[in-house]
């Protein structure tokens, strides 16, 4: 994406937008800059990153009132949100997208005093998408997820939880659990289904205790979106849940470590404006959109780019040249 800098400002100064760059160095700092744009009165911030780097301009922005709408630019491993929305993970697709113009309005998940904006989830396995390595998921993409998944297959062990929803308390014995805002999660798209990114509603997914060839086949049948309906899975949709457990348990919020149980969630309806295709046909593989025509931006002065790479202590890791040599 270094090298590919210039392009991507090209391309949005060429469509009408001033823009002001922010490259990050280090965790949390995303989160900073983000504050600082909404304060300072930006017309538009993008992100541009992967899950990890979304998560921290989210909580950035969530808690502001006056919330620009926010571009995004899929630069990372799994991209899930850009995948549910459609952002093609190409730089040139997905700064068309934005340029467009054209914007949603989307449900944000409150947890303690933390936002997320895709997934949420506790259980050993929510745990491998912090522990893998970074330059790991370099070399080898996606495909270090699914390994550091296999290495923790062995040791999975229920945890005992009592949930509170909408539709009222249970007590179970769980192998994990996922609160989820979009379709996508873990590169599954389909393990939420009916999900809606702006009905102001969780889908809640919970894995039952179970036998290792039990757990196998459930994996099996979320790749093809048919395990709503096997006996170990408990689905259901709320505004709220609440998760209290005698057991330490840590908790996933986009990808990135969200501190333990106990936690309260709580979707907050429609919060943040996001751009997407207007015509609703881009896709996350695709390589070009488009754009037979531009709007006029009058009254947007500045845009505010979150870049993604980091000199220090960073998540994210940029896909963006290897996609390049694809």
């Amino acid at each position: 994406m270094k090298r590919r800098l210039p392009d991507v400002l090209q391309r949005l100064e060429r469509g009408g937008l001033e823009t002001s760059t922010h490259a990050t160095v280090g965790e949390g700092d995303a989160t900073l800059a983000a504050a600082e744009a909404v304060e300072r009165g930006f017309d538009i911030i993008i992100a541009a990153g992967g899950d990890g780097t979304l998560y921290e301009v989210i909580n950035g922005m969530a808690e502001k009132e006056n919330r620009p709408p926010l571009g995004i630019i899929p630069l990372g491993t799994t991209n899930d949100f850009a995948r549910a929305l459609g952002i093609p993970r190409h730089w040139d697709a997905a700064v068309d997208v934005i340029l467009q113009q054209y914007t949603v309005a989307i449900d944000v998940g409150k947890v303690n005093h933390r936002y997320f904006i895709n997934i949420a989830g506790g259980g050993s396995l929510t745990e491998l998408t912090y522990e893998v390595p970074s330059k790991l998921k370099t070399m080898i993409g996606q495909l270090a997820y699914y390994m550091k998944g296999l290495e923790k297959l062995p040791r999975l062990r229920p945890i005992k939880l009592n949930i509170m929803t909408d539709a009222g308390e249970m007590q179970e014995e769980v192998m994990l659990f996922l609160i989820s805002n979009s379709n996508s999660v873990g590169g599954f798209e389909r393990l939420a289904p009916d999900a809606s990114l702006s009905d102001g509603l969780f889908d809640m997914l919970i894995l039952r205790k179970c036998t290792l060839p039990e757990f196998i086949r459930v994996v099996t049948l979320a790749l093809r979106g048919e395990h709503l309906d096997d006996p170990n899975i408990i689905y259901l949709q709320t505004k709220f849940v609440q998760v209290t457990s005698p057991d330490y348990v840590q908790i996933n919020l986009d990808g990135e470590f969200g501190g333990t149980l106990p936690c309260v969630f709580t979707n907050l309806p429609r919060h943040l404006h996001i751009f997407v295709d207007e015509t609703g046909q881009s896709s996350y593989k695709q390589t070009g959109l488009p754009l037979p025509h531009l709007p006029n931006l009058p009254n947007l002065q500045q845009l505010n780019l979150k870049l993604p790479w980091k000199h220090k202590g960073g998540h994210d890791e940029d896909e963006q040249d290897k996609q390049d040599k694809e």
